[in-house]
């Protein structure tokens, strides 16, 4: 018997060959439903922003900011720390590896806030830039000038030359509230007016950064990343209500916790640049910390609400208007200050010269303190300190040596006579890392008084070994509390 070669067909005309033996009857039955099939309703009612993207985009820009290449490299061809744009930095957790600039560009966003070309973005995008290119979604790009910038705000002013240009709405961040939707265009990496959506996971939040202790930021779960920086936070009415500017991360990448700056911030801070240049804030004087609890046992308080004074500034606003190290402040111009962190924000958002009531806890009792604010700038510089006199070697644990305050000290720190006794020698490693210098005078030791020798000895030996020291010292600069461990 003659056998017949089996042929392999290409894949397409196998397929082809199946179908055709197929009854066509099968693809009639399965073709009817689906186009008789009436649309099912959505079973889950989702947000949908399109409307609000599509009204808003036009005002949403791109911005490229460049600065001579040669700056942000060290000698040997190497990112410097202090060199690498600042928006690198802001978008890396501590310990990650930090990216090299590509030829001196930083990529970020912003947005228009008037019909005739002020845009808004972050200072750390345009810091330090030679030129700054705005690019709309319409595909036109302008050269952009810089009207000011703020680093303690972050936020920064462009001006372009162009007219009836579309502008965002401005909505009310201080009545947003955890749990609301919130949506962000940006353009992260480099994908222009990308679109996130999450809600407000806090507000009155403190930055990571320490220069930034002004800024009560609203803290989102809003996909953030570099790019975005600059570019606005909305409401679901398409009302921007804050400003993009950093995440908190161990990766380098978007683990959602993102931080943008409230819009009313902003918007003040834009209106000094455009008006004046610069930004000028009200400061009290005081070095605050949080409340502990057992600090707040100590004071009768029944839980640790309101901003600890460590020291006031001699000289200071907060000086002349009576407070004290050891106050708690509870209150600013009849608005309740819970932590440490919401005090800065309220007294620098006024101006200088601004009178404020600053309600603090003393003694067991409230009250009322009227301050003017002294501009934040204008800190009182410190004078150098007395050359310390030759002293014998201390004898107490702490490795301090004192003597009776001299004459000139006490004319120079407006001390009282018997009051506080002159650090003469510092004879400890740990008294040192604390800050005591000689020249210092300790008014206090544990919240007693001392005013001789004698007294300074006799209270630092009742404190036992292992627990902490707390003395109130006066120097040059200030008035308040250092506290080390008894060794």
């Amino acid at each position: 018997m003659t056998m017949s070669p089996i042929r392999l067909l290409p894949l397409a005309a196998a397929l082809a060959a199946a179908f055709a033996l197929a009854p066509t009857t099968i693809s009639a039955q399965t073709a009817a439903p689906a186009a008789s099939a009436p649309a099912s309703a959505p079973l889950v009612q989702l947000p949908d922003f399109t409307r609000l993207v599509e009204q808003v985009t036009p005002a949403v820009v791109n911005i490229e900011a460049t600065s001579d290449p040669g700056r942000a490299r060290t000698a040997q061809g190497m990112p410097d720390d202090e060199q690498i744009p600042e928006i690198f930095r802001r978008f890396i957790g501590p310990g990650m590896p930090q990216p090299q600039p590509r030829g001196g560009v930083s990529q970020g966003t912003g947005f228009v806030t008037s019909s005739d070309g002020y845009i808004i973005t972050n200072h750390h995008v345009v810091d330090g830039a030679d030129k700054v290119i705005v690019r709309f979604n319409d595909r036109r790009e302008l050269e952009a000038k810089v009207i000011g910038s703020d680093a303690l705000s972050d936020i920064a002013v462009l001006k372009v030359e162009a007219a009836n240009l579309p502008a965002v709405r401005i909505g009310d961040a201080r009545s947003l509230k955890p749990g609301q939707w919130v949506v962000a265009i940006g353009s992260p990496f480099g994908f222009d007016y990308s679109v996130t959506a999450g809600i407000v996971s806090g507000v009155n939040r403190r930055s990571m950064d320490p220069g930034q202790q002004y800024v009560p930021f609203i803290q989102t779960d809003v996909a953030i990343n570099r790019g975005n920086s600059g570019g606005p936070l909305l409401n679901v009415r398409g009302e921007v209500v804050g400003v993009n500017s950093q995440i908190f991360s161990n990766t380098g990448g978007f683990i959602g916790v993102s931080f943008a700056i409230p819009v009313d911030v902003a918007m003040n801070t834009a209106r000094q640049l455009r008006e004046t240049g610069e930004v000028r804030r009200g400061v009290l004087g005081v070095q605050i910390g949080e409340l502990t609890r057992e600090r707040a046992r100590e004071l009768g308080l029944s839980r640790p609400v309101g901003a600890f004074v460590n020291s006031v500034n001699n000289g200071s606003a907060a000086d002349k208007a009576g407070i004290r190290p050891g106050d708690v402040i509870t209150a600013f111009n009849g608005r309740e200050i819970l932590s440490a962190s919401d005090l800065p924000p309220q007294v620098g958002v006024l101006a200088p010269g601004s009178r404020a009531t600053v309600t603090v806890r003393r003694d067991g009792g409230t009250r009322d303190l009227v301050v003017a604010l002294d501009a934040l700038d204008g800190a009182t510089a410190a004078a150098p300190a007395s050359p310390a006199a030759p002293a014998a070697a201390p004898s107490n644990a702490l490795g301090l040596a004192v003597e009776a305050v001299d004459a000139a000290t006490r004319q120079r720190l407006g001390l009282q006579s018997g009051e506080g006794v002159r650090i003469s020698r510092v004879g400890s490693a740990l008294a040192r890392q604390a800050g005591l210098n000689p020249g210092d005078v300790v008014l206090a030791v544990n919240g007693r008084d001392v005013g001789t020798a004698a007294a300074f000895e006799a209270e630092l030996g009742k404190v036992t070994s292992g627990s902490t020291v707390r003395l109130l010292v006066r120097n040059a600069s200030s008035t308040g509390f250092v506290e080390l461990p008894m060794p």
